[in-house]
């Protein structure tokens, strides 16, 4: 069985997400605004299935980089993710 998250297409389509809110240091707004683009357009060409399948591949990248952290950092990944996410 395949796993649709880590298809090349996903993969793509969250290195491309991550590129455009990591790729202008001096410019957040614009890679928000690419962001807000790519997601446009895979909303159109994939609708709600294609928006999940990258809502889902996204926290998992998230989940196994807090992993990797908390790691190095000698700290359970759920501890590090409740201060991650505090407000």
């Amino acid at each position: 069985m395949s796993d649709p998250f880590r298809e090349p297409t996903t993969q793509d389509t969250v290195l491309a997400a991550m590129r455009a809110v990591l790729s202008d240091d001096h410019s957040f707004e614009r890679g928000l605004a690419c962001l807000h683009d790519l997601v446009d357009q895979l909303a159109r060409e994939e609708g709600a299935t294609g928006l999940s399948d990258l809502t889902v591949a996204l926290s998992l990248e998230l989940a196994e980089t807090l992993r990797r952290i908390a790691r190095d950092e000698g700290l359970a990944a759920t501890d590090l993710a409740e201060i991650w996410f505090a407000d």
